[in-house]
C-alpha cells in the first residue's frame, strides 16, 4: 500500500495529559511504531503545538480536568477542519456523541480506555486518511 505519509519518525500524535498511566500507554503502542507522541495539558498547548508541528491526528479526552474535550475540538476545528481527532469520553450519551458527529470526530472510545480498541481505531483513521497500515498488527 502507498503511503501519504513521510517516513515514519515524522508521525506526530497530539493527545491530552492525564493523571493516569496514559501518556505511557500510549507510548507503548506508539513507540514500536517510530509514531511521535506528544502532551498537551491545555487547550492553549493544543494550539501552540498544532500551528508548530504537523499533526496527524490528536486524541482529546472528554474528561480532562484542563479542559472540556469537545471545546477543545470546537478550537481545533476552527484553524484545522480536517485534523482528525478521536475523542476519549466515560459513559458518554447520546446528546454528546451527536455534538462530537456535528465537529467531525473520527471516533468516540470509552473509558477506560481498552488500547486495543484505540489501536484498531488509530489503523481505520491512518489507513483512511493518509493509506498507512502504521497501526495495523
Amino acid at each position: 500500500m502507498v503511503s501519504n505519509l513521510p517516513k515514519l519518525d515524522e508521525i506526530n500524535v497530539l493527545a491530552s495529559e492525564a493523571h493516569w498511566a496514559w501518556p505511557e500507554a500510549l507510548r507503548n503502542i506508539f513507540k514500536p511504531r517510530g509514531v511521535n507522541l506528544l502532551v498537551a495539558q491545555s487547550v492553549g498547548q493544543f494550539v501552540n503545538i498544532i500551528e508548530k508541528k504537523r499533526i496527524h491526528t490528536t486524541i482529546v479526552d472528554m474528561d480532562s480536568e484542563q479542559s472540556n474535550g469537545l471545546a477543545t475540538v470546537r478550537i481545533i476545528r476552527m484553524d484545522y477542519p480536517a485534523l482528525p481527532c478521536i475523542l476519549l469520553a466515560r459513559g458518554a450519551n447520546e446528546a454528546m456523541l451527536g455534538k462530537a458527529l456535528q465537529l467531525d470526530v473520527f471516533g468516540v472510545i470509552d473509558k477506560p480506555v481498552d488500547m486495543n480498541v484505540l489501536r484498531e481505531v488509530l489503523n481505520r483513521l491512518f489507513l483512511k486518511k493518509y493509506g498507512s497500515d502504521v497501526f495495523a498488527e
